[in-house]
């Protein structure tokens, strides 16, 4: 017992102290203001959202628990120690090409009408696009029990044109559990952005909405109940199926594509800035950067991790090292740094400032918009949407 408890003090480590900020002067860290360098009233909204997002990881990291308990079984995690040591080589040679191949040319997307209940933009239309994707996943080990979850084979996404496009795309990649197209349309203002001329497209990422069975408890459940290695091929088909709709955007006479995203979602869209050189711009919001290190904050799930982690021998620097395949600090950035922008919470505790500064600082430190609140409640939302329409314009998206 003893052993097992240090070994999983050795994998989680020591989370951060709440206020980490407390100590900082606003120009101690340049890529992340110190609470000495706001005003009064910012100061009580980051201290206060950030006790509320603590609760919120919590709760979150609990429910994750349930699927997490699914694969942390000792028959199950045995498996993962030689499927991780594939992604661990993977990630060592850094290659961007190996791990994100191209997809196939050519791949049939269907359009369909959209619900009864979708967006009606004003002077457009909105259609739903799918195609059946010929991911398969990189790791053979895995190939065959990955390609099993039928609804995950078909890709979704939910497009707002004018008509008389095509116009500059932007396109929109929600959250861990977060993929209702209604949701995102509201968080982001997209109906004001559609209105500033720009064509919309809602992603949905794997194991989440339409890409689901319909008996698991809630969106994105696959994504961790299957074990680490299916969680790594997840990412990597979040980045093979965007593409796919890139390509055929393209070849729909659109000449101007951009990505944004939300905490997983800011994830996707940093890495498609290191996989696809054809992106106008990347604005990852509030994104995770290092799942690793960030698992380790997550309790009580961090503990469920870290208990598999030590029935399957696998060390801290093996884990991380398994996980850094598909971050966004592994790989270099092929858009200019002009066309790169990060938005960060400052009381964001299901995705740290520092995951936002460790981008920043990857990204040579690019264009960066802190907002005072949390994971959730984006305090200042519309200043940080001005603030991402000008940048948009200045690099000539659309303008």
């Amino acid at each position: 017992m003893e052993a097992l408890e240090r070994s999983i003090a050795a994998i989680i480590g020591a989370a951060p102290a709440l206020d980490d900020l407390e100590t900082e002067g606003a120009a101690a860290v340049e890529g992340r203001p110190g609470l000495s360098g706001l005003s009064c009233s910012t100061r009580l909204v980051v201290r206060g959202s950030a006790a509320t997002d603590t609760l919120l990881r919590t709760a979150v990291a609990s429910v994750l628990s349930v699927p997490i308990l699914t694969w942390a079984l000792p028959g199950n995690v045995r498996r993962e120690r030689p499927r991780l040591a594939f992604y661990q080589k993977l990630a060592e040679a850094a290659d961007p090409q190996a791990a994100f191949p191209a997809p196939a040319a050519d791949v049939p997307v269907t359009t369909l009408p959209a619900p009864r209940f979708a967006f009606r933009p004003p002077g457009g239309h909105v259609e739903m696009l799918r195609f059946d994707s010929p991911f398969a996943a990189i790791n053979p080990a895995v190939r065959d029990s990955y390609a099993g979850f039928s609804e995950n084979h078909t890709a979704w996404a939910q497009r707002w044109c004018h008509d008389d496009g095509p116009r500059p795309t932007l396109c929109v990649i929600h959250g861990f559990g977060a993929s209702p197209y209604w949701l995102n349309s509201a968080f982001f203002n997209l109906p004001w952005l559609y209105g500033h001329g720009y064509d919309i497209l809602l992603y949905v990422l794997p194991f989440h909405g339409e890409r689901q069975p319909k008996s698991v408890p809630f969106s994105g459940w696959g994504l961790f109940a299957h074990g680490l290695a299916h969680l790594n091929e997840a990412i990597f088909q979040a980045v093979y199926d965007f593409r796919v709709f890139v390509d055929n955007l393209m070849a729909q006479g659109v000449e101007q594509v951009a990505v944004t995203g939300l905490s997983l979602g800011g994830y996707v869209a940093a890495l498609l800035a290191e996989v696809d050189d054809r992106l106008a711009l990347s604005i990852p919001n509030a994104p995770v950067v290092s799942i690793g290190p960030l698992i380790r904050q997550w309790f009580p799930a961090n503990l469920l991790v870290a208990a598999g982690a030590q029935l399957a021998r696998v060390g801290r620097d093996e884990f991380d090292q398994a996980l850094a395949v598909h971050s966004p600090l592994t790989y270099k950035p092929l858009i200019a740094p002009e066309r790169r922008m990060i938005i960060g919470g400052l009381a964001d505790r299901l995705a740290p400032p520092e995951q936002s500064r460790m981008l920043w600082e990857h990204w040579g430190r690019c264009r960066l918009h802190w907002f005072p609140g949390n994971h959730v409640l984006h305090f200042n939302r519309g200043v940080y949407l001005e603030e991402m329409l000008a940048f948009m314009r200045g690099v000539g998206f659309g303008a």
